[in-house]
């Protein structure tokens, strides 16, 4: 089988099995939002409503009948693009909010990525470049510490010591109250700002961007370092490298133009492993912050126990999660044609 044909192959049976990778995390998800604790009416109107008007809303909501007809009508909803309505913003479509918060969430995701990238990348080239030296052992603690940290616990120390006691940054909001957000045709603040020419607009929108998206990036960049480092010392020592340099060829042009390309092709699939991490990270980050993303909408919904908006929200993350996976996969085998699926 021919090599294209095969892309062919794996690609058809990677979206046949997308609907059911979505299907199993939706499941997953109204199964164990209805074995936590807590009642989503209790939330609505408080432990000491009326039973009555309790058992009114309950009716109302479809939440007492079984939970097999809940799933039933659940999954037919879904199968027409309907993620339902939140029982915790008085009925709002879940895809309002979806639409509301998501930008807020992309634009802080895709910030972070470029931090990690960066730093990530930078550190693995030198830790790598420079090896058992103390770059190289100061490379590794950078790659495995800022992994391992709780991001919840870096993010609040962060907060506490550049925002708080220093006041370099904002600890909260993702734009200035005292001035207009900008209006554009992607709600991406940076973006909308530098399309209408409004640089102090772009420059508020970065000062407040800045924190958060450092505090999840040098979270992420570890897993950037760590790839590139083991990689770039494998490439470092073989065979092409050396053909290069007997050639005389300078060593930062090996460097740069032989050894690193090819250690980078693995950052590639690393970056779908990112998306995940990040869609996870997002969630502390933008309650520590404060940020309007889908995230802490995701947070406040889980504690007021409102069943639609989490299984929407997780459900749009999930569709976002298993595409990536996909298009990652696909440009890795054009990228690198040894790979075979």
């Amino acid at each position: 089988m021919s090599r294209s044909r095969a892309l062919r192959s794996y690609l058809v049976a990677r979206l046949l099995l997308a609907p059911l990778m979505i299907w199993t995390v939706t499941t997953a998800v109204f199964l164990l939002m209805r074995a936590t604790p807590g009642d989503p009416i209790d939330a609505i109107l408080g432990p000491k409503a009326p039973a009555a008007q309790k058992l009114a809303i309950r009716s109302q909501l479809g939440l007492d009948q079984p939970l097999w007809h809940q799933y039933t009508n659940y999954m037919k909803d879904l199968l027409n693009f309907d993620l339902g309505t939140s029982l915790s913003s008085r009925g709002e479509p879940v895809w309002n909010i979806i639409q509301q918060h998501f930008p807020a969430t992309l634009e802080l995701a895709l910030c972070s990525l470029t931090v990690a990238f960066v730093l990530g990348v930078t550190v693995g080239i030198i830790s790598a470049s420079k090896p058992d030296t103390s770059y190289d052992f100061w490379g590794r603690i950078f790659g495995i510490g800022t992994y391992a940290l709780p991001m919840f616990w870096v993010g609040m120390l962060f907060k506490l010591f550049f925002a708080v006691q220093l006041g370099w940054f904002p600890d909260s909001t993702r734009f200035s109250t005292r001035l207009s957000a900008p209006q554009g045709p992607t709600s991406l603040y940076t973006v909308d700002s530098l399309l209408a020419g409004d640089f102090q607009s772009f420059g508020v929108a970065i000062y407040h961007l800045a924190l958060p998206s450092l505090t999840l990036g040098i979270f992420l960049s570890g897993i950037f370092e760590r790839i590139v480092r083991v990689n770039l010392k494998q490439s470092l020592t073989a065979d092409y490298v050396e053909a290069a340099r007997a050639r005389g060829i300078p060593e930062w042009r090996i460097l740069v133009f032989h050894a690193l390309r090819n250690a980078l092709i693995p950052v590639i699939t690393v970056l779908g492993l990112t998306i995940s991490a990040m869609m996870g990270g997002s969630v502390l980050t933008e309650v520590t912050f404060s940020w309007p993303g889908l995230g802490n909408r995701l947070y406040d919904a889980i504690s007021l126990r409102d069943y639609p908006t989490v299984q929407g929200i997780i459900v749009f993350v999930s569709v976002i999660t298993v595409m990536s996976s996909i298009v990652i996969d696909i440009v890795n085998a054009y990228v690198d044609p040894r790979i075979r699926y």
